[in-house]
């Protein structure tokens, strides 16, 4: 099966939402993936690919067309290994020492915190660590192609989505019904009065122009009921019917605090390199069968994109004298 991506692209509306948990350990899936096969988009000449060469680290004999140089650290040699980052060190993170819920940065319509910060070190992943991941992708990926039309839906959005009407949900979503592809962050709430109550995160990428929901979960298959129930809920919602299909080759993770960090590796992978980057005639394979996830690496270039942006922030208050006491903005 082939899937056409000629036709997509866009951006989604941002939210904030609050804390999620961690996913439980499991070991390394073996199974096969799914065979399916997406034709993407031709892309602009323009399109600088080096800004994106850090989405995607190769060893050993993955395909050429996807070769980059190595910067990460690991002894499986015939896989691929995707990351996020160029560089094993992290440098100018300062310790967290202010309250939990003091400001730490505002990025457009995303407003991290020192309790988010702290997080994306080395703990499972908040709404916001989320969001702000989604809203960085469509202000400094997306830009640079303007005929796509692919909106990244945040986190309390996918909740709402999956827990109101659909008629009450197309309300505060989006405009749907021209766009080509919907990355949505699924976790397993079932309770909208307790959404800190997750324990795991999973990713849902949807094609309306082919009808395919693709499930890419680092636990096997622990969310795949929440994600069956999402694709059914935006099938109603936009009169699509979706095959479903989990991936069953998605990499798995090895901790019980990687999940949110697999999910946000794995949006910028599939974005970048399985529908904005390939040729438009190509074949390009939705499944991940000999990929893995340098998580720490992950979590090491997130935290220096909010510094630099932190820094940038700063910098600019630093020259208004209207912003003095202001949390370092972006906007």
């Amino acid at each position: 099966m082939a899937i056409d991506l000629a036709s997509f692209y866009g951006s989604g509306a941002a939210t904030q939402g609050r804390r999620r948990g961690p996913g439980r350990p499991r070991g390394r899936g073996k199974g096969r993936g799914w065979g399916d096969v997406m034709r993407p988009v031709s892309r602009s000449p323009a399109a600088a690919l080096a800004t994106l060469a850090s989405a995607q680290v190769i060893r050993g004999p993955a395909q050429a067309v996807h070769k980059r140089r190595s910067a990460v650290m690991s002894p499986m040699r015939a896989r691929t290994v995707i990351s996020l980052r160029r560089s094993s060190r992290l440098t100018g993170i300062p310790p967290m020492q202010s309250a939990p819920e003091q400001k730490y940065l505002s990025y457009y319509d995303v407003t991290l915190t020192y309790e988010d910060v702290r997080a994306l070190r080395n703990d499972w992943l908040t709404d916001n660590n989320i969001s702000f991941w989604e809203e960085y992708l469509e202000r400094e990926v997306l830009p640079k192609y303007p005929q796509a039309r692919i909106v990244l839906l945040r986190p309390s959005l996918s909740l709402l989505l999956m827990n109101e009407k659909p008629e009450a949900a197309r309300k505060q979503l989006p405009d749907l019904r021209n766009i080509t592809h919907i990355f949505l962050p699924i976790t397993d709430v079932k309770d909208l009065s307790k959404p800190e109550g997750g324990t795991h995160w999973s990713l849902l990428l949807v094609s309306t122009i082919d009808g395919v929901a693709f499930h890419y979960d680092s636990l096997g298959s622990v969310n795949i009921n929440d994600a069956r129930s999402a694709t059914i809920r935006l099938a109603v919602l936009l009169g699509i019917d979706f095959r479903f299909r989990n991936i069953e080759d998605t990499p798995q993770q090895e901790n019980g605090n990687d999940c949110g960090v697999f999910v946000c590796v794995l949006m910028r992978f599939l974005l970048v390199k399985r529908l904005l980057n390939a040729h438009a005639r190509e074949k390009v394979s939705m499944g991940l069968g000999g990929k893995m996830i340098d998580a720490n690496g992950g979590r090491k270039e997130m935290l220096k994109i909010i510094e630099s942006l932190r820094r940038e922030g700063e910098r600019r208050r630093s020259t208004s004298p209207f912003m003095k006491k202001e949390v370092p903005r972006i906007e």
